[in-house]
């Protein structure tokens, strides 16, 4: 082992317990997910009950939620928002960053289809940690610093006519609690939704103590549990978390347009209901995921209304399983990723407009920025390029991928309703290259509304098990942890000690600079596999 990685590790452990996070629930593994490798061996159907079941915590966490004292004063404060013209700003890192960007692209959607939501368009903002671009590519360590959330939420200009709500999935991403902070400094109503108990994060975390005690901050706790793949917040937490803000911005339009409150917790329990019934359909594609990723074809989703929700789980695929992340169109040198999304009915441009209802809201700071807000001497020396032209390389639209259909099973796959006629069309002239042609149609008995809450929710559902179902076949996951997670920042060098030291046997400290010392290997190999696969070799030694 090297002086550099143990010296790496050692300053890890004693100089960053606050990202030291094993004693909170979303980062322990689930007991009823704890054969989730074999039940995929067993049979693709079971491995999918096996994750679709953990989505009942979500429910009777939501049935005890949209009852409480809580809820209604959250949705209080957005009829009050919106009454005095202000904005409801909602805020996330990584999962939740691309949830905010979600939650404010329903309600502009709600708006463009609706004549009396039309005068609150603008009544809807996000701050993703990054800016937009991390949608389509993470940016790696922004979430540690809580000076980036305060400058973000600085240049959106967030007042005391706004209404803010953060949302991190632990309590505990410092980007996000920054956004809050300087929201409720600046006098702005703010909310705070998290998944773990509040009790336990003030207790352990000085920063979430912080904000969790804060008078000018409404608490919503959302712990619903453990995940069902250990640390995957981006399934069980995010998906309470859509149903909850989501159900605060349904029940605001609902109200302007003259509508009956909706009863959330039943639609949500018919929407697992409908997906249990799906669960073939859902085995199906993960075989033809599995099949086709093994095979070294890629798969490229086309979709419309729906394509934010693919976006946030194939960008999500790569730290989680360390795939390769999507490219931009001129990067020659780049390998394709194995999913990407795409709109077949717009160039890349009008894709972003379509999606978002409003310019992009990208980050460009120079080496000054970085340098006030104490940003890296990396960061300093040669800033991320993460602005609009640069997230505009990424080309989402019908621009043609011949690097994506001369496999031969390379796949093109629709994902849509029944009722998108025109999506259709468009699909069958952009997928025509392809040799292999799906379709993934929700003619599910889930009805429409203003935000198509729960159409939304049953896509990100579906995708959840998808994309979790595909990397168990692959060998990405071992037990109920993500064995291939990239370390791309202090929560997730935590998380990939810890998984070491459960699955090889050894203790954190042992772990932690194993870890650095894999970590000095090339990026596209996994560290936590080469720790794991020499330990095992030195058992059997």
């Amino acid at each position: 082992m090297s002086r550099a990685s143990r010296a790496a590790a050692a300053d890890f452990i004693e100089n960053e317990k606050q990202f030291h996070l094993g004693f909170l629930p979303t980062e322990q593994a689930h007991p009823r997910t704890a054969d989730l490798e074999r039940r995929f061996k067993d049979s693709t159907l079971s491995g999918v009950a096996c994750l679709q079941n953990v989505d009942h915590d979500v429910l009777k966490m939501a049935q005890k939620v949209l009852a409480s004292e809580a809820f209604e004063k959250f949705a209080a404060a957005a009829r009050e928002t919106l009454a005095r013209r202000g904005r409801i700003v909602f805020s996330g890192c990584g999962a939740t960053g691309r949830l905010s960007i979600l939650l404010e692209s329903m309600w502009r959607s709600a708006a463009a289809r609706y004549e009396k939501l039309a005068p609150y368009a603008d009544c809807a903002a996000s701050i993703m940690t990054g800016g937009d671009y991390a949608l389509v590519r993470a940016v790696e360590f922004f979430e540690d610093y809580q000076s980036f959330g305060r400058r973000q939420t600085a240049e959106l200009g967030v007042c005391e006519k706004d209404m803010f709500v953060a949302i991190t999935e632990g309590g505990e991403t410092s980007s996000v609690l920054g956004t809050l902070a300087e929201a409720a400094d600046r006098k702005a109503r703010c909310f705070l939704l998290f998944n773990n108990p509040a009790d336990l994060l003030c207790e352990k975390l000085e920063r979430s103590r912080l904000a969790v005690t804060d008078p000018r901050v409404t608490v919503l706790d959302l712990f619903c549990g453990p995940m069902a793949l250990a640390g995957s917040t981006r399934m069980q937490a995010t998906t309470s978390e859509q149903l909850i803000a989501g159900a605060m911005l349904e029940t605001a339009a609902a109200e302007i347009l003259g509508l009956p409150r909706p009863d959330f917790a039943a639609q949500f329990a018919n929407v697992l209901a409908r997906l249990e019934d799906a669960a073939g359909t859902i085995a199906r594609f993960i075989d033809l995921e599995a099949d086709c990723y093994g095979s070294g074809s890629r798969i490229t989703y086309y979709a419309d209304a729906y394509l934010l929700d693919i976006f946030t789980d194939t960008a999500e695929r790569t730290p989680t399983f360390m795939l390769t992340p999507f490219k931009k169109a001129d990067d020659t040198d780049a390998p394709e990723p194995w999913a990407m999304a795409k709109s077949p009915l717009y160039p890349t441009r009008e894709v972003w407009q379509n999606c978002f209802r409003r310019g992009l809201r990208c980050i460009t700071w120079g080496p000054e920025d970085y340098r006030e807000l104490g940003g890296t001497a990396k960061m300093i020396a040669d800033p991320p390029a993460i602005d609009e032209e640069e997230m505009l390389r990424f080309e989402v639209g019908s621009e043609p991928v011949p690097g994506r259909c001369d496999r031969p099973k390379d796949t093109a796959v629709l994902i849509g309703w029944n009722d998108e006629k025109e999506l259709f069309e468009a699909f069958a002239k952009q997928a025509a290259p392809f040799p292999r042609r799906e379709k993934m149609l929700f003619g599910l008995d889930i009805p429409d509304s203003p935000l198509g809450l729960m159409r939304h929710l049953a896509v990100k559902l579906f995708f959840n098990t998808l994309s979790t179902g595909t990397m168990v076949r692959l060998g990405r996951v071992s037990g109920n942890w993500m064995s291939f997670v990239a370390p791309t920042n202090k929560k997730l060098i935590d998380r990939s000690t810890r998984l070491i030291a459960d699955l090889g046997h050894v203790d954190y400290q042992t772990a932690c600079e194993l870890l650095f010392e894999a970590m000095e290997s090339p990026r596209d190999t996994s560290p936590i596999q080469l720790v794991l696969e020499k330990l095992a070799s030195e058992k059997r030694e």
